[in-house]
């Protein structure tokens, strides 16, 4: 017999990693409440916890365990029921069940949740972890997060066919499969309508987007990008993450030709060894990876670029590094997301590829490419000052309410003073008059 689901109940979500499981939180606290859960910021009002979680790297797993243990002790004082949802519960199923989780769910196992909810309620310990090759949720519409209210992100995509011999996630997420146009038109439109003013297009490979209709016709990602564009030319979009053998010029094309796209794309390096990128199977080398930035910057001039890298692969040499800061010095990108390797259980690098680069040679490693990208980030700053950008508002700045913060197209905050006709979405034209590494300082003209 299953719990009476009539009465109200509250459900605290707390998400670790990317984007993804920001949509996929969202997910989930749409499908819980239909049976009676509803969101609470307060983990002291909360009858259930839901932990969202990440496997791209072993600190963010310990993390989750650490959190899961404190969890585990508040349950000791009131009852809740303990949920481990997303790329962990996958990987780990049954390990997260005996270390005091009720609830393990996997990315494409959310649809179960009122009955393993429904279980937890009646006491049982209950495991959904199935992978699927046609799950997209693209009927479910998502409920807005507290933390999400300027923004949407639209999952357009998931999985990932990619296999990158480090990354666990197809093995936690699956394999690539596209959502129907009509399905990711539909929820923007419906962001839109509850007052969102800038949606962000997300999928682990997201310029792979590949949908086939029931006639057989494919829309690719360019085509998808074009028709978001013209339906909702008052929305700022943008799109995430990119891979570089996929970033063609027909994306980039489109990139240029409306200009409610902003004029930012992530796109990884990882390594800028080609012999590194090669163990690493990323499908491409450098020649290929800079060909690609010398297409953006001739087709897109004013585009910002940001990337992810990391230190320390498997049998990373001197040299092998020494080409990571070169690369880094020769594109300039404006920001970084950087990393040593973490070693994932699954993956292929784990089972044939030997993490024989030692730790403090990876944490040398490491401190050296964020001592450049500090200054990479600060010279690509000061280049801007003096130029004048259109900034979105996004809010108060956190160090002053005198002060809003805003964001330009190349994804660069702006603090500026406020204003009475400031109000969130507002797009301005400021002139940048000082920067700091990670911060523009603006006067609205």
């Amino acid at each position: 017999m299953l719990a009476d689901h009539t009465s109200q109940k509250h459900l605290f979500i707390e998400t670790y990693g990317c984007q993804m499981n920001i949509a996929d939180s969202e997910l989930i606290a749409a499908i819980l409440g239909t049976v009676g859960y509803e969101l609470t910021d307060d983990l002291a009002a909360a009858d259930a916890v839901v932990v969202n979680t990440c496997s791209i790297r072993d600190n963010a797993e310990q993390r989750v365990k650490g959190r899961l243990s404190e969890l585990c002790g508040i349950r000791k004082h009131r009852k809740i029921i303990i949920g481990i949802m997303g790329c962990m519960a996958q990987r780990l199923g049954d390990e997260l069940l005996s270390m005091g989780a009720d609830i393990v769910a996997g990315p494409d196992s959310y649809r179960d949740l009122p009955h393993l909810f429904a279980e937890a309620e009646l006491g049982h310990k209950s495991i959904s972890a199935a992978l699927s090759t046609t799950e997209t949720y693209s009927d479910l519409r998502p409920v807005r997060l507290p933390s999400s209210a300027f923004t949407a992100f639209v999952s357009i995509m998931r999985g990932c066919n990619n296999f990158c011999s480090y990354c666990i996630v197809p093995y936690t997420r699956g394999r690539e499969r596209s959502r129907s146009v009509q399905s990711i038109l539909e929820e923007i439109a419906t962001y839109q309508m509850n007052g969102r003013h800038e949606i962000t297009l997300i999928g682990q490979n997201v310029n792979s987007y590949n949908y086939k209709d029931e006639q057989g016709n494919t829309t690719s990602f360019a085509t998808l990008l074009s028709e978001v564009a013209t339906q909702f030319p008052d929305l700022r979009i943008r799109f995430t993450t990119s891979h570089p053998k996929d970033m063609t010029d027909d994306i980039l094309e489109t990139i240029a030709k409306y200009p409610n796209v902003c004029n930012h794309i992530h796109l990884p390096l990882q390594s800028g060894s080609s012999r590194i990128l090669k163990l690493m199977n990323r499908h491409y080398n450098i020649d290929d990876y800079m060909a690609r930035i010398e297409s953006i910057r001739r087709i897109i001039p004013d585009c910002g670029i940001t990337t992810d890298v990391f230190c320390g692969f498997s049998s990373e040499t001197e040299e092998d590094h020494k080409e990571t800061l070169r690369i880094m010095e020769e594109v300039g990108y404006d920001s970084a997301f950087m990393f040593q390797y973490s070693e994932r259980p699954g993956t292929y690098a784990a089972k044939h590829l030997p993490d024989d680069v030692p730790a403090d040679v990876k944490n040398r490693r490491l401190q050296e490419i964020i001592a450049l990208q500090n200054r990479l980030s600060l010279e690509s700053n000061n280049r801007d000052v003096n130029k004048v950008f259109d900034v979105m508002i996004e809010g108060r700045a956190r160090r002053s309410a005198e002060q809003v913060i805003g964001r330009t197209q190349q994804n660069k905050a702006v603090v500026l003073d406020a204003a009475p006709d400031l109000k969130v979405g507002s797009i301005v034209k400021v002139k940048i008059t000082s920067a700091s590494q990670a911060t523009l300082l603006g006067e609205r003209i």
